[in-house]
């Protein structure tokens, strides 16, 4: 019974120990400054001081945009075990697909048309 599970024992023993010595690496190998000093301590990218962080505006339809993706994103999460399950499914499942993809594109034009996608 033992040997049925063993490559998976095998492969969970790897799942921890790697990212468990990446982790102990990271920390064994840092240079840690002796002196914390500003420009030890102020991000930087490419070399370039950012200072300090200037508050942003984002207006709503960036809001809006990015949970419209969001939502037709995850929809179409739901079109992929359908399509697997197709075949098996036979007509019903054509008209469940059929049904699917219509509410689809009707909410899709429902934002178009409103002006949701409008930056």
């Amino acid at each position: 019974m033992l040997s049925n599970w063993l490559p998976f024992l095998i492969y969970g023993l790897f799942a921890l120990a790697i990212p468990a010595s990446m982790i102990y690496a990271s920390f064994a190998l840092a240079t840690r400054p002796t002196r914390r000093t500003r420009a030890r301590v102020i991000p930087f990218e490419s070399g370039v001081s950012q200072g300090q962080m200037k508050p942003q505006r984002f207006t709503v339809s960036f809001y809006l945009t990015a949970m419209l993706f969001i939502v037709f994103d995850i929809e179409i999460v739901f079109l992929y075990p359908l399509a697997i399950q197709l075949h098996a499914l036979g007509w019903f499942g054509f008209v469940e697909f059929a049904f699917f993809l219509v509410i689809l594109a009707v909410a899709y034009v429902y934002i178009w048309r409103k002006g949701a996608l409008e930056w």
